[in-house]
Parts: C-alpha cells; sequence; structure tokens
C-alpha cells in the first residue's frame, strides 16, 4: 500500500539530526496541507457548487469538517495514514452520497489519489463516461435518442482539467458548451475523467469510448470538435494518437480540436516537485519521509513534461531525476487545431509570460511552442490565442474567450 511505511535500521529520534527531524515535519507537513488543500476546495465550493470567485478562507464545519479533522489525525499517526483517511472518506463520498460540493471534492481527491484508488479498487475512483447536466448517458442509440434537449448533428465533446469534473465547465455562470449549444446548435458532452490515472491510459480509454459513442449517435454527423481545458487537452491528443493505431473511425470525423491552457510541454510546478523529491531521497535517513512527498499521482507527474504515451513512462521511476525523455507525438492529420493560452501578465513581453504564464502554464507550452523541432506543434499564428490579463481558470470563463472560440467554430470559418 502506497501508505505502508518501510522498515529500516538505526531509524530512532536519537539517531536523527535536529535538521532531519525539521525535514520529516516538514514533508508530513506537506502531506497534510494536501488534505487541508481539499478541505479548501470544498469550503470554496460548498455555498455556490462548482463556481469559483474569492477564496473562503477557515474550517469547513458539521459532517464534512469531520470527516476533514479524522483525516487529518490519520495522516499523523504514521505510515498507514493515507489508507486510513481513504476509510474516513469512503462513507461519505462514496457512489449514493450528494452533498453541495462533493463532486469537486471527489473530483480533488481523483487528481491527487486516482491511481491508486484505480489501482486498489477503491469506490472512491472515478470511472470515465460521457454525461450531460452532470448526469451519465448511456452509450445506445435508443436511450440517447431520447435526452433532452434531443442529439444534433454537430457534436462537441468538453473535457476537464487535474483535479477537475465536467461539472466544472460552468464558472461564473458561464459554460463554454452551453453557451455554443445556445449560439451555434453544438451537441455538447462531457467527458468525465480520473485525472489522476496516466494520461494515456485516460486517452486510450478515452478514444474507446468516443467510438462507441458515434456507433451508437442516432443523427448523422455534420461535424465534430473536442475542447480540452488543460489536461484534457493532453487526453485529447493522447485519444488521437490511440484512435489512429486502431483505426477508429471517429478519428477521420473530428474536424476540430481546442486547447485552453494546455500544457503540451509540461509545467514548471510538477518540475519543481521532482527535485523535492530529489532533495529529500538524497539522504537513507530522510528517504522514507520523501515517499510521503511521493504520494502524487501519476496524472500530476505526466504533467512534469507532457507525456502521452505509455512509452514515455513505462519502465521508469516516475519520481526519478531525469530530463524530457517524450516521443514527438504530431498533432492529429487533417484536424484543424487551435491554441488558446493565458498570461497573467497584462502586455506581450512580460516577464511572467515564460516563468509564470496563466500561473500553472507557461506561454509556451499553451501555445505548443518548443526549441526542439520534433516536439513543436508548430500551430499556424492564425489559430493561436492569447489572453493577458488572466489566469488558468479564467479560461473558462472570460468572454474574450468564448468570443474566440465561437468565431473559429462559426460555420463561415475555416
Amino acid at each position: 500500500m502506497i501508505g505502508a511505511a518501510p522498515k529500516h535500521r538505526n531509524m530512532t529520534s536519537k539517531g536523527l539530526s535536529s535538521d532531519l527531524r525539521g525535514i520529516s515535519r516538514i514533508t508530513v507537513a506537506a502531506v497534510a496541507g494536501m488534505v487541508g488543500l481539499l478541505e479548501a476546495v470544498n469550503l470554496n465550493v460548498a455555498d455556490v457548487p462548482w463556481m469559483l470567485g474569492t477564496e473562503k478562507r477557515g474550517r469547513t464545519t458539521g459532517l464534512t469538517g469531520w470527516v476533514y479533522r479524522s483525516a487529518g489525525a490519520a495522516i499523523g499517526v504514521g505510515g498507514r495514514g493515507l489508507d486510513l483517511l481513504l476509510a474516513k472518506l469512503v462513507p461519505e463520498l462514496g457512489e449514493g452520497r450528494s452533498w453541495p460540493g462533493r463532486e469537486a471534492l471527489l473530483a480533488a481527491l481523483n487528481g491527487v489519489l486516482g491511481d491508486f484508488l484505480a489501482a486498489s479498487a477503491n469506490t472512491l475512483a472515478i470511472r470515465m463516461c460521457v454525461r450531460r447536466n452532470g448526469k451519465r448517458l448511456a452509450i445506445a442509440a435508443p436511450e440517447l435518442a431520447t435526452t433532452v434537449p434531443p442529439p444534433g448533428d454537430r457534436l462537441l465533446v468538453l473535457l476537464h482539467g487535474l483535479c477537475m469534473n465536467d461539472l466544472q465547465w460552468r464558472r461564473r455562470g458561464h459554460d463554454h458548451g452551453a453557451a455554443l449549444a445556445r449560439d451555434l446548435g453544438y451537441t455538447p458532452i462531457y467527458l468525465l475523467y480520473n485525472s489522476g490515472r496516466h494520461i494515456s491510459v485516460n486517452g486510450r480509454e478515452c478514444a474507446e469510448i468516443i467510438e462507441t459513442l458515434l456507433k451508437a449517435w442516432p443523427v448523422p454527423l455534420k461535424e465534430l470538435v473536442f475542447i480540452g481545458h488543460s489536461m484534457g487537452g493532453l487526453v485529447a491528443r493522447s485519444a488521437c494518437h490511440h484512435a489512429a493505431k486502431a483505426r477508429h473511425a471517429w478519428l477521420r470525423r473530428l474536424d476540430k480540436l481546442i486547447f485552453l491552457g494546455t500544457p503540451h510541454h509540461g509545467a514548471p510546478l510538477e518540475r519543481a516537485g521532482s527535485w523535492v523529491d530529489m532533495l529529500l531521497g538524497a539522504s537513507p535517513y530522510v528517504a522514507p519521509f520523501a515517499r510521503l512527498g511521493q504520494i502524487r499521482s501519476a496524472g500530476i507527474t505526466d504533467l512534469r513534461y507532457g507525456n502521452l504515451l505509455d512509452e514515455d513512462w513505462k519502465g521508469r521511476d516516475r519520481f526519478g531525476r531525469h530530463g524530457d525523455r517524450r516521443r514527438g507525438v504530431p498533432l492529429p492529420e487533417g484536424v484543424a487545431c487551435y491554441t488558446i493560452a493565458a498570461t497573467i501578465g497584462k502586455r506581450a513581453g512580460d516577464v511572467s509570460d515564460n516563468l509564470i504564464g496563466d500561473g500553472i502554464v507557461p506561454l509556451k507550452s499553451a501555445l505548443g511552442r518548443h526549441e526542439n523541432p520534433r516536439l513543436a506543434l508548430a500551430v499556424p499564428e492564425s489559430r493561436e490565442w492569447i489572453g493577458y490579463g488572466m489566469n488558468h481558470l479564467d479560461l473558462l470563463s472570460r468572454g474574450k474567450v468564448y468570443a474566440q472560440i465561437r468565431q473559429w467554430l462559426a460555420p463561415s470559418r475555416d
């Protein structure tokens, strides 16, 4: 189990220096902070579910507060903390439960620990499916034909980002999918997936689900479009790769692919995390504590450089110190691809563009640019757009972002 602590010789408090004890406390505090992060997510969505605004601070109360306090106590007791944490969460987050913020909290938990949840067959693991209005769709022609509104001939598939879910496409009262349905007649379908699993694993499963969906679609399609936010764009690219290998029919029907803040070449925050792991693991005395810092999911470590394929991670220590070893994955042939990036900088050339970007993804990574031609996506400038004074989540709600998406998808466009 991930939470199990290994046995080591001479691991007594007397044998550890004060510095090493300090490092261990920091590491345990970091894991406890992960629970605090989940609690903060829940606190901020509890009053207005799935909408983000000014951050609320404090502690959750009632039953939810008890869950987090129990989780924090579980982490403090030792190596089995993670297992105890999950045991406390299962009764409150499992299927059949419904309370404000539950789905957002479950998505965050899967983003952080989703690979472990899936491998251990934990009931908290999110199973990939397509949904509308938060309801799972049965992928069969009779059931699809009776949905409200009925399926149209312009299908839009939206893929959410890390630690998020399909409901969180709605932010500050706006949902790109719903707006495109209203303005351009698209039928939006939202993919829900466990963002803690490897991107390549999610990509393969996504490709299979879309193939099944299109075979069951009750009306002839005129257009198929994907929009991926953050990690969702990487899952979409991986799905295209797997569809090409499997010769799926849906890839030949895909017309356009739009990326919103997608870390095509990784995110610095994950690379910084890998250095923390390396420093903690440098001494045999603190190496056991480094394992606590390594509970972040396979999905998160894939974001170090933007892994899309099984070959990018198989047979390698995902926490090891190594460079970018990805195989180049070109954009799908015959598909018009568009990139939208954001930067908190107010104008072009601000130092924040490359260092911080939208707060999570640097500008070059979101645009697919790379010094190595084998990895560069080479999206035409006419299909690039940069939003200034925006952060990563603003890409979901800003009017200027939607206006650009709408312009690209309007029937008069290419």
